[in-house]
């Protein structure tokens, strides 16, 4: 086994020359290989921390422990960590691992001796947050500012894994507001909608605490309309084995409960009974809920869709969402959603629900 490094981003000297900048650490779940918009953000926050010369470490769970230096400021702090519950395509980091002293995670705080701390996860890693605000890690010295980011919501995603089970809003309802909202000095939340749970957590408490709204983004660098082309969309159109007259549906994202992909694939269904236009379906992404829907439509709709699995060439990426006729974002509950952002940033119209955290960028036409 690989021994985590445990030497800070920059030695003191190097941090002295810079007047001693914040130092910022995150923990959060929601990373693996081909996770979605919680990964791509953390990689965009590091990528700015390291142009503004600013600390930073992330802190993720893994199949083995050990570190990985992104640029000069910033350090990815891989735990070793079982697989989750409910999804057997991310890991989880439990309290274990962080209560204990000479935890894995005790020993990064020790060693990083952050400013801030922010956490990422409403399940497991959120109990840190208590911790630390109280003072009951007895390695760590200080007592850093500790912020709660909201990128989901709880009573959504508890819907999603485990139905609708009796009472099971108002469970949702009373530990937002009793365990998690309590456990941070602040909250930030990625749209309008996420902060709604957050903000009926905060009423008839007698603590002050502060709900930022902080909405995502896309880089611009490799997405364009521009990237509209004859040749793109031939390439397209051979790869799905669709005429020229054939009208390209997209979706982008994880294939997992939460994303609501009945309404998407039934739409499909539909379409595929229209005589008058030609419809194909590119699915990009993976998630656990790939082979399911895979053998759905070889029976209910054979040659209409197309799996391309997780497009890891941003390029590739570029291209799909620039050369398709739509995209369409099945998803009423999304807490933000950075690839119809992306969609739309390609020029590509975009077909979603009028609700939810789409809402916050997404024009609605009511015509």
């Amino acid at each position: 086994m690989e021994v985590l490094s445990l030497q800070p981003v920059a030695n003191s000297s190097e941090a002295a020359n810079l007047s001693r900048p914040l130092k910022s650490l995150h923990l959060t779940n929601s990373w693996h290989e081909t996770s979605g918009g919680i990964a791509a953000f953390y990689r965009a926050l590091m990528a700015a921390a390291n142009v503004r010369g600013q600390f930073m470490s992330l802190v993720v769970p893994g199949d083995r422990d050990h570190p990985e230096d992104i640029g000069k400021f910033c350090r990815i702090y891989y735990v070793k960590s079982p697989r989750a519950p409910f999804n057997s395509h991310y890991r989880v980091m439990y309290p274990n691992q962080y209560l204990a002293a000479g935890s894995a995670v005790q020993r990064i705080l020790a060693a990083e001796s952050p400013d801030l701390v922010e956490i990422c996860d409403k399940y497991t890693l959120a109990y840190l947050g208590i911790l630390l605000r109280r003072g009951l890690l007895n390695g760590i010295a200080n007592r850093p500012v500790v912020v709660g980011l909201s990128c989901e919501r709880m009573d959504d995603n508890f819907r999603s894994y485990l139905g609708r089970l009796p009472l099971a809003r108002a469970f949702c309802a009373a530990y937002m507001k009793w365990l998690y909202f309590p456990f941070f000095d602040h909250h930030i939340a990625n749209s309008a909608y996420t902060a709604e749970e957050l903000r009926a957590a905060s009423k008839e408490q007698e603590i002050t605490r502060h709900v930022w709204v902080r909405p995502m983004g896309v880089a611009l660098g490799d997405l364009s309309p521009a990237r509209r082309s004859h040749e793109g969309r031939r390439a397209l159109l051979q790869k799905c084995g669709a005429e020229t007259d054939c009208v390209l549906l997209v979706y982008a994202g994880r294939l997992a409960p939460e994303k609501n992909l009945r309404l998407l694939f039934d739409l499909l269904v539909r379409l595929a009974g229209n005589a008058k236009n030609k419809y194909r379906l590119l699915v990009a992404g993976d998630g656990i809920e790939r082979t399911r829907w895979e053998e759905f439509c070889k029976k209910r709709v054979p040659g209409r869709a197309l799996f391309l699995g997780h497009i890891k060439d941003r390029s590739e990426y570029a291209d799909l969402l620039a050369n398709a006729d739509a995209f369409v974002h099945p998803n009423p509950d999304e807490p933000f959603g950075i690839a119809p952002l992306e969609a739309m940033a390609s020029g590509l119209p975009l077909v979603a629900p009028n609700r939810g955290g789409v809402t916050s960028y997404a024009s609605l036409d009511r015509t």
